[in-house]
């Protein structure tokens, strides 16, 4: 029992560390000469990538930072973590409980990123990433939730909580009226976990959006464009 807790906890300090790559900050001081933190919303995320550094590096930021959550839980989780028998009868751990660790590592590193003074984003695209490992259906369902919010209103924030939210219920609906999903109480807490933290974090982007003071993306409102 006590080495299986050593391996989980290095999995997840390594884990922490892939997911404190502060990638928006690295490319706008190295390419820019700039940090990013320091322009637009003072967010290292991919939204603010793509005010302040373009469309082109938005992306690229906004697919490093899903990898950060797509790498841990496939290679850690799925690899490694079968690699050192980490799992079994003797073993408190399962599959899915150690990927949600490693996963939940990810996103607190990118949270609180040891690399810029635990000040990092709102860990949206590395808790998709980690989703997009996990549960690809129900994660691909909520993408498409995003992409209608916020094509409609262009507020990014509006379209992540709303993408959240509907990810108990696409995991719901699948369990109980298509198949039956391994493990699913525990994944359920730990998407009900997900959405408390992604709403914690944007509290200040709700304030905004009841005040109608939140900033959007005008280009992205490609569902109600004005004629």
């Amino acid at each position: 029992m006590t080495i299986i807790i050593i391996k989980t906890t290095i999995l997840c300090i390594i884990a922490y560390l892939i997911g404190a790559i502060p990638v928006g900050i690295i490319i706008s001081k190295k390419l820019f000469g700039f940090d990013i933190r320091t322009k637009g919303s003072g967010n290292m995320g991919s939204t603010n990538a793509f005010r302040v550094l373009g469309t082109k590096w938005g992306v690229i930021v906004q697919i490093l930072d899903i990898l950060k959550g797509v790498i841990p839980v496939l290679v850690l989780a799925n690899i490694i973590g079968r690699n050192w028998d980490m799992f079994g009868e003797e073993s408190f751990l399962s599959l899915h409980i150690l990927e949600i660790m490693i996963g939940l590592s990810a996103i607190v590193g990118h949270i609180f990123t040891c690399f810029a003074k635990f000040k990092g984003g709102k860990g949206i695209n590395t808790a998709l990433g980690m989703l997009l490992a996990i549960i690809p259906l129900e994660a691909l369902s909520a993408l498409v939730f995003f992409v209608i919010v916020v094509g409609i209103s262009g507020y990014v924030s509006l379209g992540s909580m709303v993408a959240i939210s509907v990810l108990p219920i696409c995991l719901s609906i699948r369990h109980n009226c298509i198949d039956s999903i391994d493990g699913y109480i525990t994944l359920m807490y730990f998407i009900l976990s997900i959405v408390v933290l992604v709403f914690i974090m944007h509290r200040s982007n709700i304030v905004r959006l009841i005040r109608k003071k939140e900033n959007k993306i005008e280009k992205w409102q490609f569902l109600c464009r004005k004629k």
